[in-house]
């Protein structure tokens, strides 16, 4: 690696390779155990070993008792801040580990235990982070299933969890609409085989629900209830590598895949990065603009920023329409937040309806240092028009929901590396990241291969799936023995920057050129009248695959959609050359994507080849599939 700057990330990632132990051993020492680890890592646990062995120790009581007991009970630990209800809401570290203990006595009074499952279906409020740390209190193991989804798809998540209990809400917000949670519940609980002994529903004031006699209770009331009667619930000891929590993967078909996450390694790993990753410093305000049914909102609204003693943001609204593409920046300068943490599609979508940044000037953003994109890949115009408008480091991350946090980075509290676009720059400790061909073998830098992580996984990562070890071996280890297979695909350079350039099932052969979509949509991005894009293969009898490139344009955008289009057929032309064999823009008002925003690329792929497609449950509006079946049919 030939980096040559002045931060210290080069000695701080050798070291954790080459004495891994020890130098995950220091940054746990950031944690309040009950009993130390009798190995640090244990390598003949588990499917690849366990971080941790032998300790005991407690996720609630390091997210709040000690803050509390140690200075803190009056900074404030959760802003919550809703646009689409109009209220803004404060809890001190003292506030919320009483409203916790509340919550953890009651679960216990339902009969909750360690080890038992608590599923979550719940709306963007404080009541869900209140909820996570009170199952994390009592030993429980929750599953948080995003708000919304479909019955069936909460169904199959209730068959797998088998949960005891499960809390919701009678509604979630979205602009201009309510969405009914209670039917779907009550719909779900009907298609599962396995029922919860009973349901604590959040009535909110936007709608009210049935409740089920006998079965489903009012938060609202018990709440109470257990506050007036001084109820409380002490931190449960449990096995640092125990189970915290379940989250099923966005992209799970069949059987649900519930990713598995450890409370040891878990702790010390979100410790570790709020501070030499993000660059926060415990009593800052850190802003995570993602939702808690994804793996960002677990690890960096709930659990990271509170082990740090920061301050966390909990959003309940959008980036634009929650009134105007102001929002972000609203709640950044109302708040005095000093990084935001968001997808690079919220960015497009600000770009898209603000292309000159003029929201942006109506908003004091001196407190803010940093912008952090992860998510889907950054594409570089984004992240060029951010860095231009905010003046500020904007950084690409790359990470997945089975490794809970960061696996390629800009290690901010290190010393920020030169950004280069397109990467998410540099691995993280402990990660060995390897660019391997279909033999396992490794390839030149810039070589295009399948991105692997080589065994064991640092601390944080998933042991395992929920009960299902050998498909979680299948799924992450069989095809590069003593790997982990991320399913990416793309590079490293001279330098050991990662280039993330797509799903390896993004990577399509036109006539026996391996071609990167990725890289097709950074040149169309590149067009100043395009505000985001996706590209993607469509079989052709001739070259195997041909490129199809979707566009939606920026706002005010009047010229002829023909005359663009053209012109990104010969920008493509111009800069990969015939090789690509681009011949085909097509422009729609918006591209369907997952409620975290990610692009639905597969479902696309499968409308254009005429296969058969089903609605995906993670989908945030249906009617856009319509709109690109109507596009694709009249360029047929």
């Amino acid at each position: 690696m030939n980096i040559q700057d002045k931060s210290r990330y080069r000695e701080v990632h050798a070291r954790s390779l080459a004495d891994p132990e020890g130098f995950w051993a220091e940054a746990a020492r950031e944690i309040d155990w009950i009993v130390p680890a009798t190995k640090v890592f244990d390598p003949s646990q588990g499917l690849y070993g366990r971080w941790f062995a032998g300790a005991k120790v407690n996720t609630c009581y390091n997210a709040l008792d000690r803050h509390v007991a140690n200075g803190r009970a009056d900074q404030v630990a959760l802003i919550h801040d809703s646009p689409l209800t109009g209220t803004i809401s404060t809890f001190t570290y003292a506030e919320m580990l009483r409203e916790v203990q509340a919550l953890a006595a009651v679960m216990q009074d339902f009969g909750v235990e360690k080890g038992d499952r608590v599923i979550l279906y719940m709306p963007m409020v404080p009541e869900s982070m209140v909820a996570m740390l009170a199952c994390a209190r009592i030993g429980a193991v929750h599953s948080v299933v995003f708000g919304g989804f479909a019955a069936k798809e909460l169904a199959t998540r209730i068959d797998d969890a088998k949960p005891k209990l499960i809390l919701s809400a009678s509604c979630g917000i979205e602009p201009g609409r309510i969405v009914k949670y209670k039917p779907l519940l009550d719909e779900a609980i009907g298609l599962s085989s396995a029922k919860p002994d009973a349901c604590i529903i959040l009535k909110r004031p936007q709608q009210d629900c049935d409740l089920v006699e006998g079965r489903d209770h009012d938060w609202g009331k018990l709440r109470s209830e257990a506050l007036a009667a001084g109820k409380t619930a002490e931190c449960v000891a449990v096995d640092a590598t125990d189970p915290l929590y379940i989250l099923y993967t966005s992209g799970t078909t069949g059987k649900p895949k519930g990713v598995v996450r450890d409370n040891g390694g878990h702790l010390v790993a979100l410790k570790w990065s709020m501070e030499n990753l993000y660059g926060v410093k415990p009593g800052e305000v850190w802003w995570c603009a993602s939702d808690i049914g994804w793996v960002v909102g677990h690890s960096y609204i709930i659990y990271g920023p509170l082990i740090h003693g920061a301050t966390s943001i909990m959003y309940e609204g959008k980036p634009v329409g929650t009134p105007d593409p102001g929002a972000f920046w609203r709640v950044i300068a109302e708040h005095g937040a000093v990084a935001l943490f968001t997808a690079p599609t919220a960015f497009r979508a600000i770009r898209k309806d603000d292309p000159d940044g003029s929201f942006m000037r109506k908003y004091d953003l001196s407190k803010l240092r940093t912008l952090f994109l992860a998510g889907e890949r950054a594409d570089p115009p984004t992240v060029e028009w951010a860095e231009q408008q905010l003046k500020v480091p904007v950084i690409d991350h790359w990470w997945q929901t089975e490794t809970g946090w960061c696996i390629a980075g800009n290690p901010v509290g290190l010393g920020l590396l030169p950004v280069k676009h397109g990467s998410p720059t540099v691995p993280m400790p402990g990660y060995d990241v390897r660019v391997v061909d279909e033999g396992s073998k490794p390839v030149p830098a810039g070589t295009m291969g399948s991105i692997v992580i080589k065994l064991p996984l640092p601390p944080g990562n998933l042991p395992t799936l929920w009960q299902q070890d050998e498909r979680c071996r299948e799924s992450y280890f069989a095809d590069f023995p003593g790997y982990y297979k991320t399913s990416d695909a793309g590079y490293m350079d001279e330098d050991g920057y990662v280039f993330v350039m797509g799903r390896t099932d993004d990577i399509i052969n036109v006539a026996g050129h391996r071609l990167s979509t990725g890289g097709m949509e950074e040149i169309l991005a590149s067009h100043p009248d395009v505000a985001e894009c996706a590209v993607l293969g469509i079989n052709d009898t001739i070259k195997g695959e041909v490129p199809c490139g979707l566009i939606v344009l920026k706002s005010g955008v009047t010229r002829d959609h023909a005359e663009i289009e053209k012109e990104i057929v010969k920008l493509v032309r111009d800069k990969l050359g015939p090789v690509a064999a681009f011949k085909l823009a097509i422009t729609v008002p918006r591209l369907p994507k997952t409620r975290s925003g990610k692009i639905l690329r597969g479902t696309i792929k499968k409308i254009a080849d005429g296969d058969e497609w089903a609605m995906p449950a993670t989908i945030e509006d249906p009617t856009a599939l319509d709109d690109i079946s109507s596009a694709l049919k009249s360029h047929s």
